[in-house]
């Protein structure tokens, strides 16, 4: 058991959003194995007699929460140590955290016994580097950006700070625990190539390719003046686009006179590109980004030619920077755990890393089944602290957990998800009218399905109460999705004839018996790929219909889809004819993924559009366009 004796505690009873804690940790090293068990709400970095030796908090929730394991028995010496930990309390929901009460706990083994743990007799002050309260955001689903003042350090992390007092306990009664992932692993920094200068006061240095990780700089002011530093994966208006809409993509450092050398331990970036504007001119020795990475093992992959490797390796990339924590979406934009998304990631995953990194993908659909919704839906992303959702992508969630336990032979997760499961099958089947599900309503229900024409629905806004084709063709996709999975383990089916019922009114609300394909809407003329594709892939389309709606995926006669959702209609296309379509399959995502090389990728883009996409906030890194690997694979 964890904590059994560790309390809780943070730096003041009145803590605020965005602020930053700072604890003293004396240990005295008796050569024997150490492990320090630790959690906090936001994210942390420990160092040890000076020197950063772990940071990055397991994304939970208040009733899921997670500690880590640490082995810091390399980072001691015989006798006096400093531990010194840093707690940023982020203090404000994002869709990457749920705001909870500020708090660290952790505790000290050595040699199997504990000898140090959190209470109120550990010394704790606000930092004074990190300037606390200052809330400002770089995009609603990172959070908070940050300033550093160098100006304003002191020796704390060798246990020689000044204004330290005792902490104060916080009424934090959780269950915990393990970290359900490894560690992330910190390689060698990346140290960005200056390509533009203006002036001596603005400096533009490019990384090289895509790259996730922490930042890093080491600096020469002649005065102590505050850099804007800014990042991101765009150079195509001269500059580094740092305000995106209400984005705002940069941190501050305040240098002091003489040398400063810095890593930031917790604000992960995902960009290509670092800007640096000075009040006054500096000498940069050098200023980069180190690349925090999962451990993984990856599955050796030749392809028959250098294209198909150059698309296979592009995609492997991608995915691996995908890879926190969890499996995140875009590294530069948002860093959010989404249902849709992380499928592709994981269906990926099961063929391009050694053992299939099956308990990575556990974890990942784990902490989504522990999600809590009033409406019984899932979040949009998880861990969520606001009330948005994208209830397609709950469906999908049967479908990732279905694809696991055919890859695994693993059924423990079906059946510690199937109460969740339960729940959002029942709000989908209790929201019909006229036997037909519906759309939701409010500004909280995104309807959304794919980013393209049809489908993207209306977020922060709210949609009529109607039933669409997309809807109930999922919901039946999932249910057959459930049927297989409760087949496998041994889990009761409880919706017996409903995937009949509603393949039946499908049929007679949205064919268009003189087009030969399904509409989107009762009546209307909206004809996309991915509802044909997915009333084929439900069997609602068979026979000579499935043949001759495959025949018009090929030839383009539909409202396309965009790439994340390509893979469903590649899958009709196998279903239905595998041989007939695999050239046609190989040429497509040549095509498009030779498009992205010939314009300069290092990762797969969100959308075919590039950086275009969604008034230039397209991201050039996004995991769920990494999905030719799986191609790759089954179709060799």
């Amino acid at each position: 058991m964890a904590f059994e004796n560790a309390k809780w505690i943070w730096v003041r009873e009145d803590y605020k959003p965005d602020e930053y804690g700072e604890f003293l940790i004396p240990l005295t090293w008796n050569g024997e194995q150490t492990v320090c068990r630790l959690s906090c709400d936001g994210d942390y970095a420990l160092y040890i007699n000076g020197v950063l030796a772990f940071s990055n908090q397991y994304g939970d929730y208040e009733h899921y929460k997670t500690y880590d394991t640490l082995d810091i028995t390399p980072y001691l010496k015989k006798g006096d140590n400093a531990l010194a930990v840093v707690v940023w309390h982020f203090g404000t929901s994002t869709m990457r955290h749920i705001s909870a009460p500020a708090g660290l706990i952790f505790e000290i083994e050595q040699g199997g016994q504990v000898c140090v743990e959190s209470n109120e007799s550990t010394l704790s002050r606000l930092s004074l580097a990190y300037e606390s309260g200052r809330e400002k955001w770089l995009t609603p689903q990172l959070g908070y950006s940050y300033k550093y003042d160098a100006t304003k350090e002191d020796d704390w992390k060798n246990g020689n700070g000044t204004g330290f007092a005792p902490s104060v306990l916080i009424n934090k009664q959780r269950q915990f625990f393990p970290r359900p992932t490894k560690k992330l692993q910190l390689k060698e920094m990346k140290k960005g190539t200056l390509v533009k200068q203006d002036g001596q006061t603005k400096y533009i240095f490019d990384i090289g390719e895509e790259t996730v990780g922490l930042f890093g700089i080491k600096v020469r002011s002649e005065t102590a003046q505050t850099l804007l530093i800014s990042y991101g994966e765009h150079l195509a208006d001269g500059c580094v686009r740092r305000i995106i809409e209400s984005r705002d993509f940069s941190f501050e450092y305040v240098t002091k006179v003489g040398e400063n050398e810095y890593l930031n331990p917790m604000l992960r970036l995902g960009c290509r590109y670092l800007q640096i504007e000075s009040e006054s001119p500096i000498d940069i020795e050098y200023v980069g980004v180190v690349p925090q990475v999962y451990p993984f093992k990856v599955k050796p992959f030749q392809a028959e030619s250098e294209l198909d490797q150059k698309i296979y390796d592009l995609c492997l990339r991608t995915l691996q920077l995908c890879m926190m924590e969890h499996y995140v979406d875009c590294p530069w934009r948002e860093q959010c755990l989404y249902a849709f998304d992380s499928r592709n990631q994981i269906l990926c995953g099961y063929y391009a890393f050694e053992d299939g990194n099956v308990d990575y993908a556990r974890a990942n659909l784990s902490l989504m089944n522990k999600d809590r919704r009033d409406d019984g839906l899932l979040a949009i992303t998880y861990p969520c602290g606001i009330d948005l959702t994208i209830p397609s992508f709950s469906l999908y969630y049967t479908l990732s957990v279905k694809e696991y336990i055919e890859y695994s032979g693993d059924i423990s997760l079906a059946k510690e998800a199937y109460p969740k499961m339960i729940e959002y099958f029942n709000t989908f089947l209790n929201n019909r009218q006229n036997g037909l599900v519906c759309k939701f309503e409010g500004i909280n229900h995104w309807n959304f399905y794919d980013w393209s024409q049809y489908s993207d629905g209306v977020l922060n806004g709210t949609e009529e109460v109607k039933p669409d084709a997309m809807v109930n063709l999922l919901t039946v996709f999932a249910l057959q999705c459930l049927q297989k999975i409760c087949g496998l383990s041994g889990l009761e089916y409880p919706y017996h004839g409903e995937i009949e019922s509603l393949k039946s009114k499908i049929r007679e609300n949205f064919f268009h018996k003189g087009k030969g394909v399904f509409a989107m809407n009762i009546g209307g003329a909206e004809y996309t790929e991915l509802v044909n594709t997915l009333a084929v892939l439900t069997g609602v389309a068979d026979g000579a219909l499935a043949e001759e709606i495959c025949e018009k995926l090929a030839k383009g006669e539909l409202t396309p889809c965009a790439l994340s959702m390509k893979t469903l209609k590649y899958d009709a296309l196998i279903k239905v004819n595998k041989e007939k379509y695999r050239d046609w399959i190989w040429a497509d995502i040549r095509a498009d993924y030779q498009h992205m090389l010939d314009n300069g990728a290092t990762a797969t883009w969100e959308t075919i559009d590039g950086e275009a996409a969604f008034d230039d906030a397209g991201s050039l890194c996004h995991g769920w366009t990494a999905t030719p690997i799986y191609y790759y694979w089954i179709l060799k």
